[in-house]
């Protein structure tokens, strides 16, 4: 793609999973990528793979020191890092203040850094991993959603704010992806997730698919543009559907 070719990237969260299928994407494609990924084993690994540079550490600071290790120049910027906290009301505070922290505020924190660069020069494109719950919901995942719900407004916020000044915005929002976040996510993910999950590759695709047509939305499961839809048009038809699912899950797990 020669949208970005020679273009510098960083990929957080990039240890593996969405994360390291996105960052092999860009390399391949030509771009220059620093790999983020708070475990600096996994950091290392993907870089050296795809001929990057490892910048460890935590998602929300990583901009000045990516910055410096790309010359002082960055064109794109995935907010990938994720944690898929679950539970409900009962989920401890620190588990909901975690979830706040990396699902929303590393994109928040992110943006504030990249925002002043990107609009002096009139071009920049941020790129939020959020996930289909951010559209829709994820049973027995109550931080994880309303969290992802959050990552979706504030890049919905940021592409209707800034795109007249040359900043590009796409949220991705996959359904189930083979990854070892899914795997944990153990019967509610087996129940929702499992069943259509697509490969990390697929993401990657589906985010370039996007930006070359210049779309905000990346669907990598289409399916969702329709459940998204319906839950406008008819949000106790579409809650009792989703309440179905719960009853469901209870049932897997032997709840009374």
């Amino acid at each position: 793609m020669e949208a970005v070719r020679d273009k510098t990237v960083v990929v957080t969260g990039a240890g593996g999973g969405i994360g390291a299928a996105l960052a092999r994407r860009f390399a391949t494609e030509g771009a220059r990528v620093v790999v983020n990924d708070l475990d600096e084993g996994k950091a290392k690994r993907t870089a050296d793979e795809i001929g990057a540079v490892a910048v460890p550490g935590d998602a929300s600071v990583v901009v000045p020191a990516a910055r410096e290790a790309l010359g002082g120049r960055i064109d794109v910027f995935c907010a990938n890092a994720g944690v898929g906290t679950g539970g409900g009301p009962d989920a401890p505070e620190d588990a909901w203040a975690l979830a706040w922290d990396v699902n929303v505020m590393a994109h928040v924190r992110a943006a504030r850094e990249l925002l002043p660069e990107w609009l002096a020069r009139g071009s920049g494109r941020f790129v939020s991993t959020v996930s289909a719950a951010g559209l829709l919901t994820m049973v027995a995942a109550a931080p994880y959603s309303v969290t992802k719900h959050g990552a979706y407004a504030f890049a919905e916020w940021l592409s209707l704010t800034y795109r007249h000044r040359g900043i590009d915005v796409h949220a991705i929002c996959p359904q189930g992806v083979r990854t070892d976040m899914l795997a944990a996510t153990g019967a509610a993910g087996d129940l929702v997730l499992t069943p259509t999950a697509v490969e990390p590759e697929d993401v990657a695709d589906a985010l370039f698919a996007a930006m070359a047509e210049g779309r905000f939305l990346v669907l990598p499961h289409p399916e969702v543009a329709d459940f998204y839809t319906a839950r406008a048009a008819d949000p106790d038809r579409w809650l009792g559907a989703m309440n179905h699912l719960q009853q469901k899950l209870e049932q897997a797990e032997g709840r009374p």
